[in-house]
C-alpha cells in the first residue's frame, strides 16, 4: 500500500495533506456556544469601556445593589471589581441565568446542562459558592429543563454578592475615582460658568 501511495502524483498527496489539516482544525475548534459567549462578552466590554458613568448613575449604585445589577454600565463596573477579587464567576453566573430564561423551551435542557457543568457542579471550571443542598437541588431541577431551574442558586449568589462584594465595591478605588472625577468635572464647569459670567458683566459695563 505504501508503494502505491509513492506512485501517486505530488498534487494528490498535497491535497490529501490539506484535507487532513482541515479536519484536524475542525476537531480542535471550540464549542460554538463557548465561542459565541466569548464574542458577546468582548463586544459588551468594548461598548461599555467607551463611556464613563456619570454622577447620577454612581449615586444610584450607592442606593442599592439592585440598581447596580439592573444597569448595564453598573454590571460592567461591578464585574471589573469582582475580577480584581478573583470572583468574577459570581456575576457571570447571575447574568447567564438571566439569559437562560430567555431561551425557547426547545433549548432549555441543553443550555441548563451547559450552565450546570460550567458553574454549579463540584470542581466546575467557574464553580460558584453554593451549599451542598442547593447544588443537589439544582442538579435535580435541570433534569426538568424549566426556566426556573437555577432560581434558587441564582438567588443565593445574588445575596452573597449583595452582602459581601457589594459593600467592598462601594468603598473600592473604582468608585472613589469615579466620584472624584465627577467632582473635578463639576468644579471645572462651575469655574467656567463663573468666568463666563464675569466676561458678560465686564462686557456690559
Amino acid at each position: 500500500m505504501c508503494k502505491g501511495l509513492a506512485t501517486l502524483p505530488a498534487t494528490c498527496l498535497k491535497s490529501a495533506k490539506d484535507i487532513k489539516h482541515k479536519i484536524s482544525f475542525l476537531l480542535q475548534k471550540p464549542e460554538p456556544h463557548a465561542a459565541d459567549q466569548k464574542e458577546m462578552k468582548e463586544k459588551t466590554v468594548t461598548t461599555a469601556a467607551k463611556r464613563v458613568p456619570d454622577a447620577a448613575e454612581v449615586e444610584k449604585w450607592k442606593e442599592s445593589f439592585s440598581n447596580v445589577m439592573s444597569c448595564e454600565m453598573g454590571r460592567m463596573v461591578f464585574t471589573t471589581f469582582l475580577k480584581s477579587e478573583f470572583s468574577q464567576e459570581n456575576v457571570d453566573f447571575w447574568i447567564v441565568c438571566e439569559e437562560f430564561k430567555k431561551n425557547p423551551p426547545s433549548k432549555l435542557a441543553t443550555k441548563a446542562k451547559q450552565i450546570y457543568q460550567q458553574y454549579v457542579e463540584a470542581d466546575a471550571p467557574n464553580e460558584v459558592n453554593l451549599d451542598a443542598a442547593t447544588r443537589e437541588k439544582t442538579r435535580q431541577e435541570i433534569e426538568n429543563g424549566s426556566p426556573s431551574c437555577f432560581d434558587e442558586a441564582q438567588k443565593m449568589i445574588y445575596t452573597l454578592m449583595e452582602k459581601d462584594s457589594y459593600r467592598r465595591f462601594l468603598k473600592s478605588k473604582q468608585i472613589q475615582d469615579l466620584c472624584q472625577k465627577e467632582r473635578s468635572t463639576n468644579h471645572e464647569k462651575k469655574g467656567c460658568d463663573w468666568a463666563d459670567s464675569r466676561h458678560v458683566l465686564a462686557g456690559g459695563a
